[in-house]
């Protein structure tokens, strides 16, 4: 129960807050805020609702007026408790000052499902950012902040383990992850993701990014992320070229076969002519070719793109193709690929392609 004298205090301190309002000193207002919060963090695990509401009356009335950083300690000291005034829990959770607004979206039991989808809304990142620390996240939650979150706000929502997502949920991060290798290592991990989910994820991803998962994963998971690798090269392995070699002869009978034609087939996204078109130009098996295009690393494609004499473009565009439509590098990355092209010697690059043909002959 709470005391007689504490109900009397708040009351007095409720007769004179019009006055204090009225004066409108934040000195004043931040020293009343915090004895009122002080009283409440004392006796608070006794009250009855009763209690609880008389203190959110009060509070509500006079922390919007006090400056930020009272309102800030304010939201720190409830935002924990359980039965933390409700009406002020919501007032601070809508704050813009995120020193305000943060404590209590990160840990406040009391903010309602409701309330968080609806701040999720109509905030913004930081907002976002400091709802992924709740302990859980429904699915209505986590597609707001899948749909309006920025890179860093959807990676630790997917980190989050008491994140649930919908199928809605589940289909977004998976298309966000092809262009976010982390995010692919972070979603890949989580025990909740279907094996076709888990599946069209990696089918997105580079093989480094997939080994990176299978080595990052638990065991009771690798064998999931690893049947899907299997499932995904075996796949690739049945790649059927012949299509494509025919397009490759026939440019080549009718003397079409160069950069130019490579360059349509890469900015086109078309893996398959562009791998035969690479293979008739080098001399490379259209095999090795393919193994060198899909693997998890640019060198080869510079190397084999030195060795034949192409520009700079051409490689660009056959990097780009590598990835796939739905990715693109940073800016510095494919810079520093290009520095890369630049400095390889051609005789360095015709030696390796000329051993690549000569033990793919053997």
């Amino acid at each position: 129960m709470v005391s007689v004298e504490v109900e009397h205090e708040l009351r007095k301190v409720g007769t004179s807050l019009d006055e204090i309002v009225r004066r409108g000193d934040p000195k004043r207002l931040a020293e009343v805020t915090r004895g009122i919060t002080d009283l409440f963090m004392q006796g608070h695990a006794n009250f009855q609702p009763r209690h609880v509401d008389l203190f959110d009356r009060l509070l509500t009335g006079i922390a919007p007026r006090t400056e930020v950083l009272a309102r800030a300690d304010l939201a720190e000291r409830i935002s924990a408790l359980a039965n933390a005034p409700p009406m002020l829990i919501g007032q601070l959770a809508r704050e813009d000052d995120i020193s305000i607004a943060g404590p209590v979206l990160r840990r406040s039991p009391v903010l309602g499902e409701q309330a968080l989808v609806e701040i999720a809304h109509m905030k913004g990142q930081d907002h976002l950012l400091a709802m992924t620390e709740r302990p859980k996240l429904s699915c209505d939650l986590t597609d707001v902040i899948v749909r309006r979150g920025e890179r860093d706000v959807v990676r630790r929502t997917a980190a989050n383990a008491g994140a649930a997502f919908s199928t809605t949920g589940y289909s977004a991060l998976v298309k966000r992850a092809a262009k976010d290798g982390v995010l692919t290592v972070t979603v890949g991990q989580r025990n909740d993701l279907s094996d076709r989910l888990l599946k069209e994820l990696l089918a997105g991803s580079v093989d480094v990014v997939r080994r990176r998962l299978f080595d990052m994963a638990d065991p009771a998971r690798q064998a999931a992320v690893a049947r899907a690798i299997s499932e995904i090269s075996g796949n690739a392995e049945q790649r059927d070229f012949a299509p494509a070699q025919r397009t490759i002869l026939s440019l080549y009978r009718a003397g079409d076969l160069n950069e130019a034609a490579l360059l349509g087939f890469a900015k086109a996204y078309r893996y398959k002519e562009s791998v035969a078109a690479l293979s008739a130009l080098s001399g490379v098996p259209i095999a090795a070719m393919d193994r060198l295009m899909a693997g998890d690393r640019d060198d080869p494609v510079l190397l084999i793109a030195k060795a034949i004499g192409l520009e700079w473009p051409t490689v660009r565009a056959l990097i780009l193709l590598r990835l796939g439509p739905a990715r693109m590098p940073a800016s510095a990355d494919i810079e520093n690929v290009r520095t890369n092209f630049l400095r390889l010697m051609p005789s360095t690059a015709e030696r390796v392609v000329g051993f690549w043909r000569a033990r793919e002959t053997a």
